[in-house]
């Protein structure tokens, strides 16, 4: 098979499926290109979220009945593929769920911890040679109410670890019945902003959520935690960007209605020109909540099980049309 690599691939599973025969074409190709139909040649795509698969790119990659047959996202979301499109124009998707799991799940607590004690606050002062040690007293994430948005693989693994950590774990996900962890299910997004100091969202962006966190929301949430703690209220994404008002989370944390955010996916990526990075109570990364070797390794690995299926007729387990 022809095959389009074009946001990177690990370079073992690169090797692996060249030695079963296929072509591999690492090249980014802009909208323009995409939308010329560069990708009709190939059989299968292999994207990240920096490659938008629209109706228009989609069609333009099936005019011809050998044009393209599968995509395969290399990580979880999918919202940068018009998924009807796709099965309107006989496209698989698939994607690799269950690789980048650990890591984001890290990442996730990597900023919930430094959100609560200053870290990179810290770090860019004492870099300016500010020794701001009176200033910066933060809290302990202990015996604070967590909220995770959506209840995923993800939530899941975060809300193990935050309850290893002494915080009591709350969710709210519509498409979760129930759980067996040691969580706390809400009826409603209101009703988990309201009870915690500390929201982490782990849900798919979709017409359903965009924008699902605004102004409105974020002035429920409370500030003093179930110890008596006045902590302050915290967000963190690590999940896609858009799910939050951005606009509104700056207003939120320019007026003090929000203590910190912490983000690592954003609206509009790369996001060097957000107004967002110009407050003290804000910190990002940009989008590696999946960029560590071992996650990379594994999205690889599922990558090639993929093509082994595609190429011999079968329907890959990770198809999602």
């Amino acid at each position: 098979m022809r095959i389009a690599v074009t946001d990177g691939i690990d370079p073992g599973a690169k090797r692996e499926i060249e030695e079963m025969g296929h072509h591999v074409h690492e090249k980014h190709y802009s909208k323009d290109e995409l939308l010329n139909g560069c990708l009709s040649e190939f059989d299968v795509v292999v994207i990240r979220s920096a490659t938008k698969m629209t109706a228009d790119v989609i069609e333009a990659s099936t005019g011809d009945k050998d044009g393209l047959s599968l995509i395969i996202r290399a990580g979880v979301g999918i919202d940068n593929i018009d998924s009807e499109s796709a099965s309107a124009n006989s496209v698989l998707i698939c994607n690799t769920p269950g690789a980048s799991t650990n890591a984001v799940v890290e990442l996730t607590i990597g900023h919930l911890i430094s959100s609560s004690r200053h870290i990179v606050t810290g770090d860019s002062k004492l870099r300016n040679g500010i020794w701001a040690k009176n200033e910066l007293r933060g809290s302990e994430l202990r015996g604070k109410n967590l909220g995770l948005l959506g209840y995923g693989r993800i939530a899941r693994g975060v809300g193990r670890i935050a309850n290893a950590m002494g915080m009591n774990v709350h969710a709210f996900d519509p498409y979760v019945q129930e759980s067996t962890d040691d969580c706390v299910f809400h009826d409603n997004v209101d009703s988990l902003f309201s009870t915690c100091t500390h929201i982490s969202i782990h849900c798919f962006l979709s017409d359903e959520t965009r924008h699902i966190i605004n102004e409105k929301l974020i002035s429920k949430m409370p500030v003093i935690g179930e110890d008596g703690i006045r902590c302050g209220n915290h967000i963190i994404n690590c999940a896609r960007g858009g799910i939050i008002q951005e606009e509104d989370l700056f207003k939120a944390l320019q007026s003090g209605n929000l203590t910190s955010a912490s983000l690592d996916v954003f609206e509009t990526e790369p996001a060097l020109k957000n107004t967002l990075l110009n407050l003290d109570n804000f910190q990002a990364t940009p989008h590696i909540g999946a960029s560590t070797l071992e996650a990379q390794r594994r999205i690889g690995e599922e990558i090639v099980s993929i093509i082994i299926s595609h190429s011999s007729g079968q329907v890959p387990d990770s198809c999602l049309n």
